[in-house]
């Protein structure tokens, strides 16, 4: 039941999201995880103060190294800054692996206000990644951008949900984080329905990399065999544990505790 998740994003050198977030994600949920860093950011609690990206041509490297010895069961894609990058993923995993699922985390914005998403590579975004990915995970600002009107409450939620099946993807989880008030509520879409999850909200700052943790847990339960819901119930208990067990680290959005499923004390 292991699991080979290749995980294509970039690093987040403050350590609770982007990569850093799906290597520890993967890795507690039982799978493998593998990179291919997309670009590299100088971030802590408070937010991003600089980007780095990779050069394209060692972008498909990497991903070509590693579908060519190791292969994977599911990819999980995240911070695509910019038009050639998003071209430059898209193109290697349809063209090495394409039956393999992928969970589409389309990160835009960091928690603290930084752009992470370059404005003219939204079109190429919706044009290439959505076609090829079973999932794409929004948040409600990503969710709104990708449909074309605010996304604020849950009837707007379900009418995203529908403008966003329609660009080509088959699947597309709504992340209610954003909403106002005590009750959260997150939407999984597809041609058959709307499932509904529901929980209350957790009192705390401490939510950095929510995303980039829920999507490649997604991504590790695809790649054990789950089924699309199950795997997106199991990924929603772990990334709500492991908020209730958040370390408490930094003066900001402080980051998870990824290592929530290890027993303490078990390795003495």
């Amino acid at each position: 039941m292991k699991g080979r998740v290749l995980i294509c994003a970039g690093s987040d050198s403050g350590g609770g999201a982007g990569i850093q977030a799906d290597i520890k994600a993967v890795t507690a949920l039982g799978g493998f995880a593998m990179t291919a860093v997309t670009a590299l950011t100088a971030q802590n609690t408070l937010g991003v103060q600089g980007v780095l990206g990779v050069e394209t041509g060692f972008i498909r490297r990497q991903i070509a190294c590693v579908l060519e010895d190791l292969g994977a069961d599911a990819f999980k894609t995240g911070m695509l800054h910019d038009v050639p990058t998003i071209e430059a993923v898209c193109d290697e995993l349809s063209a090495r692996a394409p039956g393999v699922p992928l969970v589409a985390d389309p990160v835009m914005v960091a928690k603290g206000g930084h752009a992470l998403l370059a404005p003219d590579a939204v079109a190429t975004l919706k044009r290439r990644l959505l076609p090829i990915a079973a999932l794409v995970t929004p948040n409600l600002p990503e969710a709104g951008v990708l449909a074309g009107f605010p996304v604020t409450d849950e009837p707007s939620m379900r009418e995203a949900a529908k403008a966003i099946l329609a660009m080509g993807v088959p699947a597309v989880l709504l992340k209610g984080g954003h909403m106002e008030g005590e009750v959260l509520v997150d939407l999984l879409a597809t041609a058959e329905g709307v499932i509904r999850f529901e929980d209350r909200r957790v009192a705390t700052r401490h939510t950095h990399g929510t995303g980039c943790t829920l999507a490649s847990a997604i991504a590790t339960g695809l790649a054990q065999g789950l089924a699309l819901e199950p795997a997106v119930a199991r990924a929603r208990r772990y990334v709500r544990a492991a908020i209730l067990a958040a370390p408490g680290y930094g003066a900001g959005h402080g980051p998870l505790d990824h290592g929530v499923t290890v027993e303490a004390g078990r390795f003495g």
